[in-house]
Parts: structure tokens; C-alpha cells; sequence
């Protein structure tokens, strides 16, 4: 063989080390960028899933608190039939001529014998307070309705 021959495939077989070294590289190269693009990614994933968990538990005591005043407001509401009763037969409040005209079974105030219109009179009394808890009670509930509508429109920032 030649000396050109021999330089001519020196330079090929050199040529082509070259090539595969080169592309052997640059696959390195490409995997490592790609295992770090991965590696942010989970990164952010695991970020995000973080928020989100702070913010379901900030959500969830947040409704947990609320739940916990609406049972309170409940409980306090067992006492307003009693008050309201007892504050009407001091006459610490009085009711409105309204209440009177809402019985209509009962017979006219000339008619109907002492102990008639003191029952009935009894009656309305525990009617005004048990129509009050009724009331307290819709508010309650309307107040913790509109609590939980209101923290759940409200984005909550960890």
C-alpha cells in the first residue's frame, strides 16, 4: 500500500473516532439537559402539589371554623323561646296588635272568661317565642351559608 492510501485511511478511520466521539458526546450532552429539564419539572410539581395542600387545609379550617360557630350559635338558640317568653310576661317587650289577630278560633275579648284570655294570652307568648328561635335559627344558618360562600370565593394565599 501507498503512502497516500495509508493517510487517506488514517484520516478516514480518524475521521470517523472523531464522528462517534462527537456523537456520543452530544447524546450526553442531550441526556443531561433532558434529566435536568425533568428534574424542574418535578420540582414545580412537587411545589405546586405543596400549594395546593396548604391551601385545602387553610380551606378546611377555615370551614372547620365556621362549622363550629354555626353548632355554637345553635346551641345558644335553645335559650331564646325561654327568654323571649319571660320577657313578655315582664313586660320588657311587647308585642305588636298583629299577634292578637292571628288567632282566629278565639272568642272576642268581652266574651271569653279570665282564664281563657290569660291562656291565650300564654299561648302567644310561647307562639312569639318559638316563632323567634325559628327566625334565629334561619339567620343563623343564612350567616353560615354566606361564611362558607364567602371563604370559598376567597382565594387563599399560603
Amino acid at each position: 500500500m501507498s503512502r497516500a492510501a495509508v493517510a487517506v485511511l488514517l484520516f478516514v478511520a480518524w475521521s470517523a473516532g472523531m464522528f462517534g466521539a462527537g456523537w456520543a458526546w452530544r447524546g450526553d450532552r442531550a441526556k443531561g439537559a433532558e434529566a435536568r429539564q425533568e428534574a424542574s419539572t418535578s420540582a414545580t410539581a412537587a411545589q405546586q402539589v405543596n400549594d395546593t395542600r396548604v391551601q385545602e387545609h387553610t380551606q378546611a379550617d377555615t370551614m372547620a371554623a365556621i362549622g363550629a360557630k354555626h353548632e355554637e350559635d345553635r346551641a345558644a338558640a335553645e335559650a331564646v323561646p325561654d327568654a323571649i317568653v319571660a320577657d313578655l310576661r315582664a313586660d320588657r317587650l311587647r308585642l305588636r296588635d298583629g299577634w292578637a289577630g292571628c288567632e282566629t278560633q278565639r272568642l272576642s275579648e268581652a266574651v271569653a272568661g279570665a282564664s281563657e284570655r290569660d291562656a291565650a294570652a300564654q299561648r302567644r307568648e310561647e307562639f312569639a317565642g318559638a316563632v323567634v328561635r325559628a327566625g334565629r335559627d334561619a339567620d343563623d344558618q343564612l350567616r353560615a351559608c354566606q361564611a362558607v360562600v364567602a371563604a370559598d370565593r376567597t382565594e387563599v394565599t399560603p
